[in-house]
């Protein structure tokens, strides 16, 4: 659909400016200011390590700004895609329609239930362990907040050029102090310094299996939760219980898929790299995992990953559990009693 491809793409990106209209102001201002740093970059084409002149982007940023004022009332558009109208959540149908055309699609709810919408290049697609997987190259459409991978009722998102993001902010995050941790170490394994922009494509290229391998544990977390999982989380909102039952999902996800790759794998970088990447709630909830981490730099053995792999398994998917549970009893005080609960099962 060559001519009507710029036009899905406008309103692809109207639909990214008024999510972000709505839920923007939902980060920190540290957040937010890093956030919009780099889509200043995505929407100028700029290299990673282009320099960034702050008066250009303070001008951008108010005009921004501005445009999202002016949307934060609209209500969403629908995809007009070869004669046919889409409600822009009909993720799944219009996928369907835009393989064919070498596109790949993404509009659904993520952390928080916010919106989030994207149009990509598709790069390849596959079905595997059950799952439809769609691979995405070139973003043409994204909004503020853009993940790097999502699985949504039996279909795989994974974004390279958004992964590729990732890995830049976390490298640069860490440039600041320059730590001896796990990220560290994994940067240490290739030639960020120098040649910057090929590293990150050849370390998106080595960890994209893992988040691939995490998406399709999300998505077998998801059938073995079933939906009042998903009732839950809306039901307690942006809290700390909410937060909390989105890390134990997460480790159903990797028990399932990523910790066993890492001990069948035993590849120093990516344990290195999944390890680091792990957020400070999930390092709270799970400190048996950095025991593992440890040993393993001991001993060198990743067997040990899939030993932590199988009980956290069982002990992840019965907090689960227990978390619906006080849901059903409890209802009104759902959000505090699971978030004590949680809190008193760590691993």
């Amino acid at each position: 659909m060559p001519d009507s491809s710029a036009r899905l793409t406008r309103t692809v990106q109207t639909n990214c400016h008024i999510a972000d209209a709505r839920h923007a102001a939902d980060y920190g201002m540290c957040v937010y200011l890093l956030r919009m740093r780099e889509y200043f970059r995505w929407e100028r084409g700029l290299g990673y390590a282009d320099a960034l002149d702050s008066e250009e982007i303070g001008d951008w940023l108010d005009e921004r700004e501005a445009l999202w004022e002016g949307l934060a009332g609209d209500d969403y558009h629908p995809l007009e895609i070869d004669g046919r109208r889409f409600d822009p959540f009909d993720e799944a149908a219009i996928n369907t329609r835009l393989r064919e055309f070498g596109l790949v699609y993404g509009g659904g709810l993520v952390s928080a239930a916010r919106p989030q919408f994207f149009l990509a290049r598709l790069e390849d697609y596959e079905r595997l362990d059950g799952v439809d997987v769609y691979i995405a190259g070139r973003e043409l459409a994204r909004g503020l907040t853009a993940y790097p991978a999502m699985s949504r009722q039996g279909v795989v998102l994974l974004r390279r050029e958004s992964l590729e993001r990732m890995i830049w902010e976390k490298l640069s995050t860490w440039r600041w102090s320059r730590p001896d941790n796990a990220l560290g170490r994994a940067f240490a394994s290739d030639d960020f310094e120098t040649d910057l922009d090929a590293a990150l494509r050849r370390m998106a290229a080595r960890q994209a299996r893992f988040v691939l391998l995490h998406e399709i544990g999300e998505h077998h977390a998801g059938r073995q939760l079933g939906p009042e999982w998903e009732a839950l989380l809306l039901f307690l909102g942006r809290g700390k219980a909410e937060l909390q039952l989105r890390a134990v999902r997460d480790f159903i996800a990797d028990c399932h898929g990523p910790l066993p790759a890492l001990a069948e794998d035993a590849d120093e970088v990516s344990v290195h790299f999944v390890i680091g990447g792990l957020s400070s709630l999930r390092k709270q909830l799970f400190p048996a995992l950095l025991e593992a981490y440890e040993t393993w730099r001991v001993d060198g053995d990743a067997r040990v990953f899939a030993r932590e792999a199988e009980r956290g398994a069982r002990h992840w998917r019965a907090v689960a559990e227990d978390a619906l549970e006080i849901y059903r009893r409890c209802p009104a005080q759902a959000g505090e009693l699971i978030a004590d609960m949680v809190a008193q099962r760590r691993l």
